[in-house]
């Protein structure tokens, strides 16, 4: 019988032991850069625009400067958009990601074993 073993990994990004980066603000930043708007990135993920605000606040507030910049409403309505230093932490988390994968894809002593 063929079996697919795989290992798989996920990894936090941990400010004073309080988990601050991970697969669901990842997942929440690539939103809002795809839709413009925190509203429609946290639908698209079926969670409450509190939750997503309160997320947005966390990565503004705790890292070294603003994920995200929001914008009033007005003839063409709000939005929100990354900042520069956003897109960068994006960015780096997922090459980080991808390192971690070829590491974990590599073990096939392990793989083998089960």
């Amino acid at each position: 019988m063929e079996r697919n073993v795989r290992i798989s990994l996920s990894h936090w990004i941990f400010i004073d032991d309080t988990k601050f980066f991970g697969p669901g603000r990842v997942q929440l930043l690539e939103n809002i850069e795809k839709t413009g708007s925190i509203v429609k990135a946290a639908q698209e993920m079926e969670m409450s625009y509190k939750k997503a605000w309160d997320m947005v606040v966390a990565l503004n507030t705790l890292g070294k400067s603003p994920y995200v910049v929001t914008h009033k409403g007005g003839q063409k309505g709000g939005g929100a958009e990354l900042t520069e230093t956003g897109k960068q932490v994006l960015a780096a988390y997922k090459k980080l990601g991808e390192k971690l994968k070829a590491v974990a894809d590599a073990e096939q002593e392990l793989i083998n074993l089960i």
